[in-house]
């Protein structure tokens, strides 16, 4: 039996996020000059897949905002502060797909809802997919790249500092999800 949004083709097939294989990244420019990269390291997923059906799949991340990093203990700590993530009242950040279409033959569009620090906005990610591996140790895996830009005050990032003219922290934060689905053979019930 399929659900309204599965295809019936794909019924007895589910794709699963890898949970080692799945990472969350953003970029912001220093003084207009120089981009600041960093990762969270916890970050749970879910969803599924239909590679043939994107319109029935779904995404869901869910991020630990203590988790960040960014090679600055000391910018860690300040991007953990009041100052932007302020960790300890807001310990995730979420985002839930709400739509999925094709545009291209191995690229997609996902819109969604993303969640920092209490304010929910609509965001829409740029997908491509990286390629397809089928291999009787790592099982058979579909990889993608999502990527989009925010501007971080509108969700509740709104610590601003000038130095000499120059905006210490960038308002546009560009945030990249790679990750990568493994089949999950389902069977059949008569």
């Amino acid at each position: 039996m399929t659900t309204q949004n599965q295809p019936a083709a794909e019924a007895q097939t589910r794709w699963v996020f890898d949970p080692f294989h799945t990472q969350v990244e953003f970029a912001a420019k220093h003084l207009g000059m120089m981009t600041v990269r960093g990762n969270f390291l916890d970050v749970q997923t879910s969803g599924e897949i239909y590679p043939d059906h994107p319109e029935a799949s779904s995404v869901d991340v869910t991020v630990q905002t203590a988790s960040i990093r960014t090679h600055n203990p000391q910018r860690d700590n300040d991007l953990r502060s009041s100052n932007f993530l302020e960790v300890d009242k807001y310990p995730t950040m979420h985002f839930k797909s709400t739509k999925i279409e094709q545009t291209g033959p191995d690229t997609y569009s996902m819109t969604g809802d993303l969640t920092i620090k209490g304010n929910t906005r609509p965001v829409t990610f740029k997908v491509v997919k990286y390629g397809e591996f089928n291999d009787p140790m790592m099982g058979h895996r579909i990889g993608y790249s999502a990527e989009t830009k925010i501007n971080r005050k509108d969700f509740g990032l709104t610590f601003s500092m000038m130095l000499d003219g120059r905006w210490i922290v960038s308002e546009e934060v560009e945030i990249f999800i790679e990750g990568e689905f493994v089949e999950q053979k389902q069977e059949q019930t008569a």
